[in-house]
């Protein structure tokens, strides 16, 4: 299916009774705090993934460091930032995010932390990925996103995760990441059990790829076989998971055809998918509102993600 949109708690004692009132006020309000902090810091754990070091270098020299205080560049160590949703809230369900950045960092924020409260206030649990840059080093992104999978996977009892309901979401280049992990999978703990997909680079066709992703991932020179491995449009299977696509019709950075080819690929091997496009939009929009029609596409997903069955 595809759419296009045009553009408190009171206690009452005695006056004689006030200066304790006031103490045990305040001890009920250090109390909520003091807890609060606690389930929140349980709630958010930054997880290595690699906890002995990689075995394959990005051949990176320069040390990580910030672009600006939400994007995060020339990443080496690799790891993952989850957000558990509580117990009581919890639906089992859990995502895996891959922020955009052109294969050269991470929008950790705008399409990374924000999310991720978003979904937990749906009672899903949610894993920033911080993955490694490729350099030209094609396997290392994908590797990277296949072991916070199988993390996700590993936990999923303590984190009260169903292991059929842990999906992978991407935007512009994270979306190529989480696309090619949908696609690319070998194992059951790899393969993620729904996508969603926000103005994603799928392909590597130099004709309408990103060319700074295409170019940071497979290199200056690559093979007609290594392009044809990741252009995902290509590598769809019937057993790829079912499939949320948002995409802006005037995005000049990521031409909308990479999501309307994905789509095609999808229905030809008869996978669930639903395609949101949007006339005005352009790029990188995340989910921060801009007073226009597409500020209301967290609504289809969470309508989509009830439709699925992921979320209440």
């Amino acid at each position: 299916m595809i759419r296009f949109y045009a553009n408190k708690f009171r206690l009452t004692l005695p006056y004689r009774n006030l200066k304790f009132t006031i103490k045990m006020k305040k001890t009920i309000l250090f109390s909520i705090f003091f807890f609060s902090i606690m389930n929140f810091s349980k709630s958010q754990e930054l997880i290595k993934l690699y906890p002995n070091g990689v075995k394959e270098s990005n051949e990176i020299k320069l040390p990580e460091s910030y672009r600006d205080s939400s994007f995060i560049k020339d990443i080496s160590e690799p790891r993952m930032k989850a957000y558990i949703a509580s117990k009581e809230n919890s639906n089992g369900t859990a995502v895996l995010i891959c922020p955009g950045g052109g294969y050269a960092g991470v929008s950790f924020i705008k399409e990374g932390s924000e999310f991720a409260t978003w979904f937990n206030k749906l009672g899903i649990s949610a894993f920033v990925l911080y993955y490694r840059m490729p350099n030209g080093h094609w396997k290392i992104p994908l590797g990277d996103a296949q072991r916070a999978m199988e993390i996700v996977n590993e936990r999923a009892d303590e984190w009260n995760i169903d292991k059929r309901k842990i999906g992978i979401m991407g935007f512009s280049a994270g979306g190529h990441l989480a696309s090619t992990v949908g696609t690319h999978f070998k194992t059951p703990e790899q393969k993620p059990a729904f996508m969603i997909l926000a103005y994603p680079v799928i392909t590597m066709d130099s004709s309408f790829t990103h060319q700074g992703s295409r170019k940071n991932l497979l290199g200056l020179n690559p093979s007609n076989d290594l392009v044809q491995l990741y252009s995902n449009e290509l590598m769809v299977t019937k057993n790829s998971p079912p499939t949320f696509i948002l995409h802006a019709n005037d995005d000049k950075t990521v031409p909308i055809k990479n999501s309307l080819k994905f789509y095609e690929a999808l229905k030809k091997m008869h996978i669930e998918v639903e395609l949101d496009t949007f006339a005005i939009g352009g790029h990188g929009f995340g989910m921060r509102k801009r007073g226009i029609q597409v500020d209301n596409w967290p609504e289809l997903l969470e309508k989509w993600l009830k439709t699925n069955k992921l979320t209440k």
